[in-house]
This record gives C-alpha cells, sequence and structure tokens, in this order.
C-alpha cells in the first residue's frame, strides 16, 4: 500500500496537479508518508479517479451543488461523501443525490458501531457493523409445507 500511494502521488504530479505540502516519505523507518495535498486537480487525472487510502487530499474546484454531485457520481467508487453547509435542503439534496456509502454532514469519518459502513459501486460489497451486518452470515430460507387435513 505504501508504494501504491506515493505512485499515486507521482501520477498526481505528472498530470499537472499543483503539489501544495507533502508528497514524500516521512521519516527512514516505517511506512509513513507525509500528509499531502494537491490544488489544481481535475476529474481525469488518476488522483481524482482512484481511492487513495493513504494520507492524500484532492482539491477540486466547482461552481454549483448540482455540478459536483453530477460529478461525484461519475466516479466508479462510492465509499462515503461530506458537505459542509449551513442550509439544510442542501444537505438533504446532497445526501439523497450523491451515490455513496456514507454522507457526513458537517463532520467527516464519523462512525459507530450501529451505524452501517460500506460503500456503493466498486467501493466494497456488504455493510460492516449495525444491524444489516448480521445479513452477512445468514443464508435466509423459506421452506412451506401443506399438511394434510383431519376430519
Amino acid at each position: 500500500m505504501f508504494n501504491k500511494v506515493l505512485r499515486l502521488i507521482k501520477s498526481g504530479e505528472s498530470e499537472g496537479a499543483k503539489l501544495e505540502c507533502g508528497g514524500e516519505r516521512l521519516g527512514d523507518t516505517g511506512y509513513f508518508i507525509k500528509p499531502t495535498v494537491f490544488s489544481d486537480v481535475t476529474d481525469n487525472m488518476t488522483i481524482a479517479k482512484e481511492e487513495i487510502f493513504g494520507p492524500v487530499q484532492c482539491v477540486l474546484k466547482f461552481k454549483t451543488l448540482e455540478e459536483v454531485i453530477e460529478r461525484a457520481n461519475k466516479t466508479s467508487y462510492g465509499l462515503a461523501s461530506g458537505i459542509v453547509t449551513k442550509d439544510l435542503s442542501t444537505a438533504i439534496l446532497f445526501a439523497q443525490s450523491v451515490e455513496a456509502g456514507s454522507v457526513w454532514v458537517n463532520c467527516y469519518n464519523t462512525i459507530t458501531p450501529q451505524t452501517p459502513f460500506g460503500g456503493y459501486k466498486e467501493s466494497g460489497i456488504g455493510r460492516e457493523m449495525g444491524e444489516v451486518s448480521l445479513n452477512e452470515y445468514l443464508h435466509v430460507k423459506t421452506v412451506t409445507i401443506q399438511l394434510p387435513y383431519k376430519i
């Protein structure tokens, strides 16, 4: 994973994203990468299209909520999403429209054992945590038997 994250960071630089900070190994031992921020990221860049499970933040600009929802839904992934807003109607529209397994409003990565967690599209199969996660261990079967009538 360490080398994959570093390769993705290099692809961001080579594809024209602006490296604002980080982008390299942290220290001489272990598998640590400095927190990394890219600006001037566009939808066609690898760092915008891949799930980077490392300390990498990509900043993409948008003009309208509808535009950002459309762009988010064009991706192959849908693990989680978030929005920061004071407008409850905006938050609800975003939550209803974006194709993601988790939607956080005015917070991020807030997970409790009671809330299911898992993604849409290529971001996972099934759900972890919460009552719904028990479905992964069940194999439901219906058996119907007609018994003879006794007179």
